[in-house]
Formats: C-alpha cells, sequence, structure tokens
C-alpha cells in the first residue's frame, strides 16, 4: 500500500454548517508542533496484584493545540482495549470511535471540534482479567490559529452535472497560496487534469479545460495538515470528497428569442418558451451552473438590491416554484405562476434577471415547464445566456469559472 493510501485511512467525516455548504476538517500536524506537551500519557498500575496492561493515551494529559483528529489515540501492550469514552469536558455526547480488531488500539471516526476542552477514559484488561485505567484532559487548537476549507456546494456521494468543478472557500485569507494549493488535488477518472484558480486570498476553483466526461468519478484531496497559511495559521485538515458526473446537459438561453433548448449529451430533448431579464435589469450573458435547487423558496428583491424610491422591497413573493441557483448575487431559473403564460412566456422578457418559466402555485403541478425543467435538471448542469443586452457574468460569481478560457484560467494558479 502507497503512503499516500495509508493516509487517506485516517480520512473523516463530512460536517455541514448552518450556512448549508460543506464543511470538511480534519487532523492538525502543524498547530501541534507548536506545542510541547503532547507526549503520550502512560498508566502502570502499583507494583504488588497490578494489571500487566499499559495503556497510553495521546495527547498527554493537560496538552493544547492538538489536531482535530490524528492527534488523537489510545493504544495498550499486555493487553486488550475493553472501553473508551471520548466527551467535551463540558458534557455531552459520546464522541464515536473504533477499537481496533486486535483490542490494542482506539481512534475518533469523526472530527473534534477546534477550541474545544476534552477528556477521554480509556480501560484495558489484561490476560488475567485485571483492569486498567488511564484518563487525558485535553484542548484541541484553537480556531483563531488554524484555517479550514468549506467545500461548495455539498455533493458527497452525488451524481451530478458535468459542468460541476470544486470550489473550495477558506476560513482565513491564505497568503501562502502555492503552499496551500501544491496540497490540493482533484483526480477525474476520465484522466483530465484539473487546474486551480484563486478568486482572491479565500477561494479556490479547481476545474479542467473543458466539462468532466459523462461517467467520471471526481475525487478531491486535501492534505493541508500543518501547511502554513499565513503567519500562525496553519491547515487541519486531511479529507477527501467523492462525486460523480451523471451527464451533460446544456440548456441555451436565447434571450432575443425568448426560448430555451435543453440539449442532453448532445441531443435536443426540449425547447421551452422563457420570459428573462426585462431592458432595465437584464439577464447576465455567459455560462451558468447550478449550484442549489429548490422545490420553492421565498424571493425578496430587497436582499439583492432591488428597492424602491422609500427603500421597500420591488418584490417579495414566499413561495417562488421550482427554483434553481445559478449566480451567487441571486440569478437563478424559476417557475412563475404570478404571470399569464400565453402573453409572457415565449411572448417578452419581464423579470428582474432571472428567467422564468411557467409553473403553478404550490409546486404541484408536473405537466408545467417548470415542474418538467426542476426535474429534469441536476446540480451541475449548465446554463448558456446569449443574446442578452448585458455583459457576461464574471468567474466568480457562482460556479462561472467555465466563462474563462484556458489561458486565463490556469494564469490563477498559484503554481503556473
Amino acid at each position: 500500500m502507497s503512503a499516500h493510501a495509508v493516509r487517506r485511512k485516517h480520512l473523516i467525516a463530512v460536517t455541514v454548517v448552518a450556512s448549508g455548504t460543506l464543511l470538511l476538517t480534519a487532523a492538525c500536524g502543524g498547530i501541534s508542533q507548536a506545542a510541547t506537551d503532547h507526549s503520550p500519557t502512560r498508566v502502570t498500575a502499583d507494583v504488588g496484584d497490578a494489571p500487566d496492561a499499559q495503556i497510553t493515551i495521546t495527547p498527554r494529559d493537560g496538552a493544547r493545540n492538538v489536531g482535530i483528529n490524528r492527534d488523537t489515540r489510545v493504544t495498550v501492550t499486555h493487553g486488550t482495549l475493553t472501553e473508551v469514552t471520548l466527551t467535551a469536558a463540558t458534557g455531552g455526547p459520546k464522541i464515536a470511535g473504533t477499537i481496533s480488531p486486535d483490542g490494542t488500539s482506539w481512534a475518533p471516526s469523526t472530527t473534534l471540534k477546534r477550541g474545544t476542552d476534552y477528556k477521554l477514559t480509556a480501560k484495558a484488561k489484561d490476560g488475567r482479567g485485571r483492569l486498567a485505567t488511564s484518563n487525558s484532559h485535553f484542548t484541541t487548537v484553537s480556531a483563531a490559529h488554524s484555517f479550514l476549507g468549506h467545500f461548495q456546494p455539498n455533493i458527497e456521494g452525488k451524481t451530478v452535472g458535468a459542468g460541476m468543478y470544486p470550489s473550495i472557500q477558506f476560513d482565513k485569507p491564505v497568503e501562502n497560496k502555492a503552499a496551500v494549493e501544491s496540497k490540493i488535488t482533484v483526480n477525474a477518472s476520465s484522466g483530465q487534469p484539473v487546474v486551480g484558480h484563486w478568486f482572491g486570498d479565500n477561494r479556490l476553483d479547481l476545474r479542467p479545460q473543458h466539462e468532466f466526461a459523462p461517467g467520471t468519478t471526481v475525487t478531491l484531496y486535501l492534505d493541508l495538515e500543518g501547511v502554513q497559511a499565513s503567519t500562525g495559521v496553519y491547515g487541519v485538515q486531511d479529507r477527501e470528497v467523492s462525486y460523480t458526473v451523471g451527464r451533460s446537459q446544456v440548456s441555451t438561453v436565447d434571450i432575443a428569442a425568448k426560448k430555451m433548448t435543453v440539449t442532453r449529451d448532445g441531443k435536443v430533448i426540449k425547447t421551452l418558451p422563457i420570459s428573462a431579464g426585462s431592458a432595465d435589469n437584464p439577464t447576465y450573458n455567459g455560462t451558468m451552473t447550478i449550484s442549489e435547487k429548490y422545490r420553492e423558496t421565498r424571493m425578496d428583491g430587497s436582499t439583492v438590491g432591488f428597492k424602491d424610491k422609500k427603500g421597500a422591497s420591488e418584490y417579495d413573493i414566499p413561495d417562488v416554484p421550482h427554483a434553481m441557483r445559478l449566480s451567487r448575487s441571486g440569478t437563478f431559473v424559476h417557475g412563475n405562476y404570478w404571470s399569464t403564460p400565453a402573453s409572457t412566456f415565449g411572448k417578452v422578457n419581464v423579470s428582474h434577471g432571472c428567467i422564468g418559466l411557467a409553473d403553478a402555485q404550490g409546486a404541484d403541478d408536473p405537466e408545467t415547464d417548470g415542474a418538467w425543467f426542476y426535474a429534469n435538471s441536476l446540480i451541475g448542469d449548465q446554463i448558456v445566456v446569449k443574446n442578452s443586452p448585458d455583459k457576461t457574468i464574471t468567474a466568480d460569481n457562482g460556479l462561472s469559472g467555465w466563462n474563462m478560457d484556458w489561458a486565463q484560467w490556469t494564469a490563477g494558479s498559484a503554481l503556473s
């Protein structure tokens, strides 16, 4: 087994934060280098009829700046572990962990939290059934001295469209971009090379020259444990995320013709009448990628700058049906039940920049165009808008990096 494969044995679970984005976390090595008290705690019973089992807990009792995954482990010699309990010092549920088949080691199977006090109790028996117990209290690395990457959107293990590519948002500015980028790789089973592009100090997107081939398994590796992002800030991640590309679907929206042509794997499967942005609020040109899907959602114009002279929202619709996000700035393709179908769709562009399809209130009529498009779309499908009077959407507005040519894209890599 390769060293890389051995490291992957320690990969951990995904945590979803309240924002809906995906939180990627793992072990800390670089932080623990700054601590001086991470040596193991070994407990041996008093002489006499003491058990032979010797328990070693890492980190030692009182340790600080402990990594949030691989720095915590328990081993035993001359005996077998019978129970290991790890909890936050303030109480709460037991942290999941696994005792090895031979009973000689234990490690947590999930990520610890940063800046948290923990207590660990381990019990073991020797060959004569005598019990040994060991304890350790320790504190994990603080958020102030570590950084995490949030994978957006949360698609681990899912099937997506060919336009989906990894986008990582860091919770601290990254100054040492080359060091960080060199430890983040994307492997495509199709063999397509994937290159990173930085948008500022907190975001790294990674894509191939052309959309991923259908059937491709895409695997993102973050090997950031101990990597220095900036002065005093280190990575705490050793993580793998995979997803599958199901098919290629590109829906071309012709603003002038007021129609959308849906093409799947090179074959046109549907043409739908649409209503796009008005002359005052035109829809962006360019290639956009579906990043979120909502059967129903509220749309309040004030959240994206659409207010009247009195400061009131120009619109506030609580139940927009079959909505799919295309941009961070608020562009969606969605159903529209408040306009008259016969005089709107395919006839006039009247929206605030979104792409509208005829639909029913309640999102409960499967025969509408909005319902059909929603049911036949995946996160990662592409929408290409043409013939709009507006500019082309910027590459960092949502997953719109496909609007950069390959030379522009690769120039944004810290490794180029």
